[in-house]
């Protein structure tokens, strides 16, 4: 039966250590999260462990229940829903103005990943309801804000994102959904949604749709999109509830994975529905809930990622099968466990190096984001925000790719036990792959990266990543310690400046080039970005070895293995990229 315990002690490292918080004892709230470390962590994978993962099977196994528009989730999630929200971790970050505990990002996302880890489908309600959380605080009215913000953050109303329709996915150009102005100043809704994930369960008393709409007036396309609050049932002056609204859930999609989270096909019947920020101008607010969720669904991707490989590890430490290359390592027993075998011990690594570079990766986004927010220096805010625009569509991509992968390779260490349902393997990879469409299609962000970022400002962005790199490579040049990190991080970082001239410069000239390259691009950047982590974990890891001999031991053996065995895939990657758009557009008959 699959096993899950939280990543304490890696926590503990990234926030202790690596993210440099003495640096920041200025910013609101960094001194006292500090505080709150242990105690905090201690607390998430305890419920984490002992409430959510005991589900994770059972919602797998006993999925939903549908019946007139109504939801029921899988045995306990109610309950555990309500000791998550009880024990107040969906006020974590939110403003105290509307009850939340305006603590940092930081501290957020070691329960985001320990939640997904633990109990994926359970995980999404809250998550979807804190990017609509973001998009109102960022655009609601002051009205809007003291009706809903309080019970969302407080976690008895919980929030939803309602933006694809069966002709409008990716191209949200093309929706169709109408909002026809009332008398009251209210909106009616009429049109159809579908893969509304959390759009009806019975979790929450209230559900909270942001719906995506067309005025009357409208232009075409998407400059012709506002954003209204449709909640379930509507609410009253006294923040009571009232009646039904008029939308209903028309059924619910069957998946491969993901059993427990409902994903629903939403109809809107003249709904009542409430205007978000201006008119016409709803793709803004949208986009705010959109990109927290894309970082988001990349914890997903991690927190599937490590749970898999926590599995396959306890697996493979237990699994007798054949003998050691180079002798018997166990001859009291009948066969060597197999993580003696070289090719096992690669699969090993390699899941190692993901979910550690990954880890590294989320916290120093999430520091990044608290910074973009908190910092009382305009041009600090606008650096820290200009990387974490940056790296987005890459950890998007890269998490999500990766925990996919990582829980197929995990299969393969269980051998034919992984592909038994039983020992949890299979779950795990069949939960992973949606993360890699939803919230923007990984394709949809390699464009992004190259369509948008690269570009951005004559290259702004991208400032924000290779000055530091270059600079900590500087800092380091004559550290012999250091060589076998420093040296190929500069190596492997000229080839990604390689990379991104070219796109530049053949983008400019044919689309398609920039195209054809982007998720190779994306790729590369990810491996030169995780390069850049590994190497500053192993600054660390050298200079706190005597703390830890064991733990630091073993960070410095995964540092190496990633920058012996992963890294020099830029290569393969650069040469794919500069291979052009022509292979790519060729008449291949479709």
């Amino acid at each position: 039966m699959p096993t899950y315990s939280a990543p304490l002690k890696d926590y503990q490292f990234l926030i202790n250590h690596f993210l440099g918080l003495e640096r920041y004892e200025q910013v609101k709230g960094f001194a006292e999260a500090k505080e709150l470390v242990a105690p905090l962590l201690e607390a998430s994978a305890q419920l984490c462990e002992e409430v959510l993962f005991p589900l994770n099977r059972v919602g797998d196994l006993q999925g939903l229940k549908y019946s007139a528009g109504t939801v029921t989730t899988p045995e306990g999630f109610k309950e555990a829903y309500k000791a998550y929200t009880e024990g107040g971790w969906s006020t974590l970050t939110w403003p105290t103005e509307y009850g939340g505990q305006d603590l940092p990002e930081f501290l957020n996302m070691p329960m985001l990943e320990m939640v997904c880890s633990a109990n994926l489908s359970f995980g999404l309600t809250p998550g979807l309801t804190h990017g609509a959380i973001h998009a109102l605080v960022a655009y609601g009215s002051d009205e809007q804000k003291q009706k809903f913000l309080p019970p969302m953050i407080a976690g008895k109303w919980s929030g939803v994102m309602c933006l694809t329709e069966p002709v409008a996915g990716t191209d949200l150009g093309l929706l169709k959904t109408r909002a026809t102005p009332n008398a009251d100043g209210s909106y009616a809704i009429e049109g159809n949604k579908i893969f509304i994930s959390s759009g009806e369960h019975d979790m929450t008393e209230n559900i909270i749709h942001l719906v995506l709409a067309r005025l009357p007036d409208a232009p075409k396309g998407t400059k012709g999109i506002s954003l209204f609050i449709v909640p379930k049932f509507l609410v009253n002056d006294d923040g009571s509830l009232g009646a039904r609204n008029k939308f209903v859930c028309s059924g619910i999609e069957h998946k491969m994975g993901i059993h427990a989270s409902p994903t629903c096909v939403m109809n809107y019947d003249g709904a009542i529905g409430y205007l978000v920020g201006k008119p016409h101008e709803g793709l803004k607010a949208m986009f705010v809930m959109m990109n927290t969720a894309r970082l988001y669904v990349g914890v997903q991707g991690l927190g599937v990622g490590e749970s898999a490989f926590q599995n396959a590890l306890s697996y493979a430490k237990d699994r007798l099968q054949g003998r050691a290359l180079t002798g018997a390592k166990q001859p009291e027993k009948a066969a060597d466990p197999i993580t003696v075998h070289p090719d096992v011990r690669r699969m090993l690594h390699t899941m190692k190096c993901f979910t550690e570079g990954s880890r590294a990766l989320v916290m120093e986004t999430a520091l990044h984001l608290d910074l973009s927010h908190r910092h009382e220096d305009p041009a600090v805010r606008e650096a820290a925000d200009d990387f974490v625009q940056l790296v987005t569509p890459i950890l998007k991509a890269t998490l999500t790719d990766g925990g996919f992968e990582t829980a197929s390779t995990a299969m393969q260490c269980f051998g034919g036990y992984g592909y038994i349902e039983e020992y949890g393997a299979a779950q795990y990879l069949r939960d992973a792959r949606i993360a890699m469409i939803y919230e923007g299609t990984n394709g949809v962000q390699a464009m992004d990266l190259v369509g948008r970022k690269l570009s951005y400002d004559t290259g702004r962005y991208l400032k924000r990543f290779f000055h530091p790199v270059d600079a900590f490579i500087a800092e380091h040049r004559d550290d012999p310690a250091m060589a076998e990190f420093t040296k190929p991080l500069k190596i492997h970082t000229k080839y990604l400046q390689q990379a991104t001239m070219w796109i530049g410069a053949m983008g400019l000239a044919n689309p398609n080039h920039a195209g054809a390259g982007a998720v190779e691009y994306q790729k590369m950047f990810s491996l030169v970005l995780y390069a850049y982590l590994f190497a500053r974990q192993a600054k660390l890891a050298l200079a706190l070895r005597d703390q830890d001999p064991e733990f630091y031991d073993q960070k410095l053996a995964t540092c190496r293995f990633f920058f012996a065995k992963l890294l020099p895939q830029t290569t393969g990657l650069l040469a794919s990229i500069t291979a052009g758009a022509d292979p790519v557009m060729a008449d291949a008959g479709f």
